[in-house]
């Protein structure tokens, strides 16, 4: 063996070992397999006790930004005073570390704005399909935050928001 292959050897392995990690890594960021998987929720429609509707606060439709996104959103109010974001026919990729935010930014553009301001946070996307209830926080004022936006946290963008109009 000569000194120039007793060199490549080495080098060879360190390179396919990098590779292998590269790779590794790319799949765990990217989950690449999610965008052919679907996760569907139907919750029910909640209602105060007694049976009764609850109070609509705001409505409106999702728009596309980085994924295809469609659906409706309803911000509800308890007898109690608390909120309730319903999403209904929720279509939308699934993917990575996917919220459901409120946002005190508008609707513009790519929603690359949607982080810009005051968010809150109403938890992980139960499901890229389906129909789903989010308790907003005690103490939130809700007309503070016009956009329901599903957001990705891991790519910092936005997959499709609702711009909210009183009802």
């Amino acid at each position: 063996m000569t000194t120039s292959e007793r060199i490549r050897r080495p080098v060879l392995w360190i390179i396919a070992v990098g590779a292998v990690a590269a790779l590794v890594a790319g799949l765990y960021l990217f989950q690449p397999w999610r965008l052919f998987t679907t996760e569907r929720v139907d919750e029910a429609v909640a209602v105060a006790p007694g049976g009764s509707q609850l109070r609509s606060l705001a409505s409106g439709s999702f728009v596309s930004h980085e994924h295809s996104t469609s659906g409706t959103v309803e911000l509800q109010q308890q007898p109690d005073g608390t909120a309730i974001v319903r999403i209904t026919d929720l279509r939308t990729s699934d993917g990575p570390a996917l919220h459901v935010w409120l946002s005190d930014q508008p609707v513009a553009g790519d929603g690359s704005n949607l982080d810009d301001g005051r968010h809150v946070d109403l938890g992980s996307l139960k499901g890229n399909e389906g129909n789903q209830n989010y308790t907003v926080p005690a103490g939130t004022d809700s007309a503070a935050f016009p956009t329901v936006v599903i957001w990705c946290e891991r790519f910092s963008v936005s997959f499709g928001a609702a711009a909210l109009t009183a009802t």
